[in-house]
């Protein structure tokens, strides 16, 4: 197994595939509904919700830098935390999901493109 292989590989098990850890990430929020994403164990602490986002963005961020391009093109604004009530409602919810996949998709996409060493 050469080095990206392992790479795509170790990526897809924390993401989506079975894995000797346990539970993947997709795993651990399926089936999860707003008001259970948006809970918050205290007020100074984050909810699911937001731990979606920020790994959302920082696959986002590692993709960037894989592939050189400039900041300022993830789908929310601002970086790393973006704050979620649950007043967002089902909708954001979801799309907060879709934009997961779509960003562990592209960190794959751009892993996969690169050769090894």
């Amino acid at each position: 197994m050469n080095s990206i292989t392992l790479l795509l590989t170790l990526l897809d098990q924390a993401y989506d595939h079975p894995a000797w850890h346990g539970t993947n990430l997709k795993g651990a929020i399926r089936r999860l509904n707003v008001a259970e994403a948006a809970w918050r164990p205290s007020a100074k602490r984050h909810n699911i919700w937001e731990i979606v986002v920020h790994c959302a963005y920082w696959k986002y961020a590692v993709r960037r830098r894989i592939l050189a391009e400039k900041r300022g093109s993830f789908a929310l604004k601002g970086s790393n935390w973006f704050y979620r009530y649950g007043v967002e409602g089902d909708a954001v919810w979801k799309a907060d999901l879709a934009l997961l996949e779509e960003s562990h998709l592209a960190l794959r996409a751009s892993v996969a493109s690169l050769a090894p060493p």
